[in-house]
């Protein structure tokens, strides 16, 4: 009897510390434990707004379910629609605010479930069944992995956090995938190819028989998400203090940024597109795109203007809604229900590009488009009581199909956006550091409290016309953003004040 092809082995699998985990995890907290760790947005003007971020809690709480008995999963999931499977980027948006709950990592084990199941290649597969925790899909089938959001979420965590223990587990996993994708998934040049299914963008039109097929494109969103990716392991690697390993995933986003670059670039539309085999640019110019600015250096000085014009651009990305998943003069744009993909406004990816123009010192217009996104979701979750998984892009509507948030991934966007860009807190805790960026200056009082400093205690920041008052259970440095002017303050722990006149 012949013996099939075996597929070489990834030796970093080896210190992945999830497989064949067993340990026994701690029951879920109810969320009526959770909450008084929470952080609290101040902002006694908008109490809609305040109404919708603690639904959004307590509905993103709710998605969590405990593994059944016998099932292949280690840790929490969140529950998926009906009849789905869990997904890793719904893990991965949820693992975004993980950092926000103090003393419970429920929020981040989610992905605890994907490094458990992972291949001896390296390769995770994108989706796990609930019933039983098995793969979805076969590892070479095109739809199977994807989209590269894991490292994202475990940075993002250990920079509210700073808990670095954690990324000691993740790297070796979040390698392991890094190096599959990079052999499974790229074309010659190095650039990287995926499927609207494996994007998640399933019915968007971007590249003609690409539904389930790479088609022989190479993938914007892709490629950005790989240099994403390559840039945070790159990070994780000099923490820990893993130089080799730091300089392989340097290189190859070096390569990454030229090429990307080089073949991606519209110069007619000042946009990044999906390119054919024959070097034809997409007819459709999709939110994917803006994946390119989490890098933080894929997108030269030079094109940045051009490429951030389209958000302000009512003919492009700028619609009633924001932020519509296509451009709104592309190709089977619905103005009217977005049909999914097709122009609907997907409140995770209007974070992923607010987080995108932060890192790209883009903050006045974050901050416009976090405030008209958070009203019109606060203004439907009045009139409907529901969170939706997507919004039609100029009328205040669900999407089409309207779809209730079953796992929580609105939820997540909502809560980020509020502390993030509409109070303006960003907590970077290995840096023992607090920015607040005051754009809300007309507000007769607003801020935050209870905002958590690691493990250390929490930050009470909140101002009055030119009074900010601060109360702090750790020491830290607080920048704070008034208009133009950056004051840096040292704060001790205890209770502080500080006057702008």
């Amino acid at each position: 009897m012949t013996r099939g092809f075996q597929l070489p082995a990834e030796p970093l699998v080896e210190r992945n510390p999830f497989r064949g985990d067993e340990r026994p995890r701690p029951a879920l907290p109810a969320f009526a434990d959770v909450q008084p760790g929470l952080p609290v947005p101040v902002l006694p003007h908008q109490p809609a707004w305040e109404r919708l971020y603690w639904t959004a809690w307590e509905s993103l709480w709710a998605c969590l379910r405990q593994p059944a008995a016998g099932a292949r999963l280690i840790g929490p999931y969140l529950q998926p629609a009906a009849g789905q499977p869990i997904e890793m980027a719904a893990a991965a948006f949820a693992g975004q605010v993980a950092g926000y709950v103090p003393g419970s990592a429920a929020l981040i084990e989610p992905l605890d479930n994907f490094y458990a199941r992972q291949h001896d290649t390296g390769f995770i597969c994108r989706a796990l069944d609930p019933a039983d925790g098995g793969d979805f899909h076969e590892a070479y089938e095109p739809n199977s992995t994807g989209p590269a959001l894991l490292a994202w979420a475990e940075w993002r965590r250990f920079r509210l956090t700073g808990d670095s223990a954690r990324i000691g587990d993740a790297f070796w996993p979040l390698l392991a995938y890094h190096r599959w994708c990079r052999a499974n998934r790229t074309w010659p040049d190095g650039l990287y190819w995926a499927t609207a299914h494996s994007s998640g963008l399933t019915n968007q039109p971007r590249v003609p028989g690409g539904r389930t097929h790479h088609a022989h494109w190479t993938w914007v969103d892709a490629s950005a998400q790989a240099s994403l990716d390559a840039a945070l392991l790159e990070r994780m690697a000099v923490l820990l203090g893993e130089q080799s390993l730091a300089a392989e995933v340097a290189a190859e986003r070096v390569t990454l940024i030229q090429r990307f670059n080089a073949a991606l670039w519209d110069e007619e539309h000042g946009f990044y597109q999906d390119v054919g085999p024959d070097g034809r640019f997409s007819a459709v110019r999709g939110i994917a795109a803006y994946w390119a600015l989490l890098d933080g250096q894929l997108v030269p000085k030079e094109r940045l203007t051009p490429f951030v014009q389209h958000l302000r651009d009512t003919w492009s990305f700028r619609t009633p809604m924001v932020l519509p998943s296509m451009a709104a003069d592309s190709e089977a744009y619905n103005a009217r229900t977005g049909n999914g993909w097709r122009g609907g406004v997907w409140p995770t990816l209007t974070y992923m590009v607010l987080r995108g123009l932060g890192l790209n010192e883009q903050h006045t217009l974050a901050h416009k488009l976090a405030l008209t996104h958070v009203d019109a979701v606060s203004r439907l979750f009045e009139t409907t009581g529901r969170l939706w998984s997507h919004y039609a892009p100029e009328d205040l509507s669900p999407g089409d199909p309207p779809e209730e948030d079953a796992a929580g991934q609105t939820a997540a966007a909502v809560i980020a956006m509020m502390l993030e860009n509409v109070v303006g807190v960003w907590v970077d805790w290995p840096l023992r550091q607090v920015t607040w960026r005051r754009s809300l200056q007309d507000a007769p009082e607003y801020g935050v409290r209870g905002l958590p400093l690691g493990n250390e205690g929490a930050l009470d920041l909140t101002s009055t016309g030119n009074r900010v008052r601060l109360r702090a259970d750790a020491p830290l440095t607080l920048v704070l953003h008034n208009g133009s002017e950056i004051i840096r303050t040292a704060v001790p722990a205890g209770a502080f004040e500080i006057s702008l006149d």
